[in-house]
Formats: C-alpha cells, sequence, structure tokens
C-alpha cells in the first residue's frame, strides 16, 4: 500500500506559519521577480485567480478584495519543507521525495488502521511545522495520488466528496462500488500523469470521467496513446507498475536563470550575475554527487521592448574533463558571456545551465598531449579541490547561502538592478539567525 503526502497551497502555508494574520485571507505568492502567481490560498482561489497568471492583471484585488500579494521565499520554503520529509518519513519503512511539498511512503508490511496511521501524520506534521497535509492511500501510486486528489477536495469543497473522504482517503478500504461511485464524479484530467492536451484528446473519446478510463479497453487505448497511458490504466485498476525509488535521481540538467529587476547593459554586471549563476548550480551539482561536462549560458533581451534592438545568444562549451569546480565553471561560463556580449542592448535574462552531466565519483581517463602534471600530482590536485569545495559548501551551509562564493560574483552597490524583484518577500525566518522570528512582550 502506498500513501501520498502533500502540503496544501505550499508556499502560503509556510507563510501563514509565521504570519498568523494571513490564515483566511486571499494570498498569493509571486515569482521570483514579482512577475506571476505561483501559488494561491483556497480564498484567492475563489477569486478567480489562476496559476501562472501574471500580477498586473490582478493586482487590482488589492483593492478591491483584499489580495495579499507576496514575493517568493524559496529559502524559507525549502528549509520548511525538509523538516516535514524529515517527520512524515519515520511512518513507513521506504520513502520517496516527489516534488518540494509531497512525498510517496511505501506502507508494505506496516500494521494498523492506515486511516489513523494518516490523522496521525497530519496532527504531527501540524504541531511541529504548522503546516497543513492532505494524505491518500492506494494500492498502486497512481491510486494513492488520486485519494490524496480526493481528500484535499473533499476538505476545501465540502459535498464534493463524502465527507469521511477529507483530509485523509484510503482506497484501498473502498468496496468497489464505493470506488467506483467516486470515480465516476472525478474528471479524468485530474489523473496523475494526464495533462491537459491528453485530457481534451480523452474528452473527445467519450472518456470524461476516472471511470470511463479504468473502464476502457486497453488495446485500443494503447493504439490511439501510448505504453505510458497504459499503465496509467493498469494502475487506476489496482495493478502496480511504478515502483518506489529510495533516491530520487539525479537531473540531467541543471539550470539557474532569472529575469532582472531592470535591463543591464554593462559587460561587469552581466559578469557578477553570470557567476553568481555558475556557483549556485555548482553547488546543486555537488549535492547530487556528479559532475559537468559543459556549460551552456544565454543572455536575452526583451522582444516585448518592440522600441530595443534585439539579441538573445546563447553558447554551450565543453569542459576538458567532467568537474565539480566552482572556479572552473564560473571561468567557462563568463569566457563564453564575453564573447557573445554586445555594448548597447538591454539585456533583461541571462542563465547559466550545466549539462552533459555524469558520476561525480567517476574519474575519465584520457590522453592529455599538452599535460606536464604527473598521474600522482593530477590525483592529490583533485583531492585538493575535492576539498576545497567541501569546505566551500560547509561554511555556506553554516553560514547562510552565499557567505562565501567566488569573488566575481560578488553584488555590489551597482549590481542591484540584475537582482530580480522581491519587494515583497518575507524574512527568512528559519535559516538567517539576523531574520529570525521575534516575540513581542
Amino acid at each position: 500500500m502506498f500513501a501520498l503526502v502533500d502540503v496544501n497551497n505550499m508556499y502560503v502555508s509556510c507563510e501563514r506559519v509565521f504570519k498568523p494574520s494571513l490564515n483566511g485571507r486571499p494570498v498569493v505568492v509571486l515569482s521570483s521577480n514579482d512577475g506571476a502567481c505561483i501559488a494561491r490560498s483556497n480564498e484567492a482561489k475563489d477569486l478567480g485567480v489562476q496559476m501562472a497568471q501574471p500580477w498586473f492583471q490582478v493586482q487590482h484585488l488589492e483593492r478591491e478584495a483584499g489580495l495579499i500579494a507576496l514575493s517568493a521565499n524559496f529559502e524559507l520554503y525549502g528549509d520548511m519543507s525538509s523538516r516535514m520529509m524529515s517527520i512524515v518519513g519515520q511512518y513507513a519503512p521506504r520513502q520517496q521525495i516527489y516534488s518540494i511539498d509531497e512525498c510517496f511512503l511505501d506502507f508494505e508490511g506496516v500494521r494498523g488502521d492506515l486511516v489513523e496511521i494518516g490523522r496521525d501524520i497530519r496532527r504531527t506534521v501540524l504541531q511541529w511545522t504548522g503546516l497543513p497535509t492532505s494524505v491518500g492511500f492506494g494500492p498502486t501510486k497512481t491510486l494513492a495520488k488520486l485519494a490524496n486528489h480526493v481528500a484535499k477536495t473533499a476538505d476545501r469543497k465540502p459535498g464534493s466528496y463524502p465527507a469521511a473522504l477529507a483530509q485523509v482517503c484510503n482506497f484501498g478500504e473502498m468496496t468497489q462500488a464505493e470506488l467506483d461511485a467516486v470515480m465516476g464524479v472525478t474528471e479524468v484530467g485530474c489523473v496523475w500523469g494526464i495533462g491537459r492536451r491528453i485530457g481534451a484528446r480523452l474528452t473527445e473519446a467519450g472518456i470524461r470521467t476516472v471511470r470511463d478510463l479504468a473502464n476502457a479497453d486497453v488495446t485500443a487505448l494503447r493504439s490511439q496513446f501510448s505504453v505510458v497511458l497504459e499503465k496509467t490504466l493498469l494502475e487506476l485498476r489496482g495493478t502496480s507498475c511504478l515502483g518506489l525509488d529510495d533516491t530520487t535521481a539525479g537531473r540531467q540538467q541543471i539550470m539557474c536563470s532569472r529575469s532582472f529587476g531592470s535591463a543591464v547593459t554593462e559587460l561587469a554586471e552581466l559578469e557578477q550575475v553570470v557567476s553568481d549563476f555558475a556557483s549556485r548550480v555548482a553547488e546543486k551539482l555537488r549535492q547530487q554527487g556528479s559532475a559537468a561536462g559543459a556549460v551552456h549560458v544565454f543572455i536575452t533581451t526583451s522582444p516585448h521592448r518592440k522600441q530595443d534592438r534585439q539579441h538573445s545568444p546563447s553558447m554551450t562549451v565543453p569542459m576538458v574533463r567532467p568537474t565539480t569546480d566552482t572556479r572552473e565553471l564560473v571561468a567557462t561560463a563568463t569566457r563564453a558571456l564575453q564573447r557573445m556580449y554586445r555594448p548597447g542592448f538591454n539585456y533583461v535574462k541571462a542563465g547559466v545551465m550545466l549539462v552533459d552531466l555524469h558520476d561525480g565519483g567517476a574519474r575519465q581517463g584520457e590522453l592529455d598531449l599538452f599535460a606536464t602534471d604527473k598521474p600522482t600530482v593530477q590525483a592529490e590536485v583533485g583531492r585538493d579541490r575535492a576539498q576545497l569545495m567541501g569546505a566551500l559548501d560547509a561554511l555556506n551551509h553554516r553560514f547562510g547561502k552565499g557567505a562565501v562564493r567566488i569573488a566575481s560574483a560578488h553584488h555590489g552597490r551597482g549590481t542591484q538592478a540584475s537582482v530580480g524583484k522581491q519587494e515583497r518577500r518575507t524574512p527568512r525566518y528559519t535559516t538567517r539567525l539576523d531574520e529570525i522570528a521575534r516575540a513581542s512582550s
């Protein structure tokens, strides 16, 4: 039996933990440049605010309906997620962290009433972190995900499903008739892995509900769609096709990009931004135990500024050998930038992406005709680099991100235009001592 534990409206819920006055009020969290709504409270959803809707389109709701907008505080959200996942992972032998706000648990061999266990998970997470969660149980991962949707929807919209399914829903204890009834009132687009495009095609084919999909002909579905959708159908019927991964597979690409608060024209400022981005992705690279074989860099002007000249170059530079060294990655990224940059353009966005990722523990052997170091010397240099990068990561983990950085990534007074807007960001309560919450007497 699988469980899917999900934090309700994760970003908004994290904000409400430290600012209870936000409870019951419409709240949205904006993207890293305060441009679009990337999280919404239930009250904001009821006002009609859509996911990823540009902020300027709903800004009028501030004065008309009391809508509150906050800048994204990803440092806070990431730390709160780690705390929640640590708590939830104690309830089952195996855990797969699926995203920042949800994880799967494998309850095979666990005895007891799963609904009561689910309610205990909710109570403990709420008491220890302040985050509200929903829990769904099912014999497959797809059914557990669907049960979580039912638990969350039944809680938010009373009457949509039986009240007993709110907050914690266990498909495993339902009769087939009860499960059919729930699936019969659930749109097919609510199934995990069925996006808008496939959902529209299924609807055109007469498959409108989850029950319709579960009862569909497997052969016909495979011929019209794909084997992936066939697996989804089998999972809905109770046949497990997706296992639980104890560890999340490393990403094949790691990127950091951002739109600027205002246009940047000077190379020196772009170098600082690109150096900062390269430093960030290098740290993420080491965290997942990989090494980068190439660095991709891009800068772009805004196609929406018709009065500006347009220039949006990109460049991928291969490394001599895969590396995890921040210094090498920053140097490579800035060299690429220097070759692409043209004066007189208003650049509004930049990004650095590490590609061709390899196992960080592997060492590539090559014939370097120009090498002057002996193999033993090269090995010692490699160990020194690893120790240096380990010390860099440890210091930044202890004293906060950016406490120690490459000199070229230092943001001075003249670089504020390149920093994404965060005019509405709340304090990073759990990771910065100077921003810790204070109780007033």
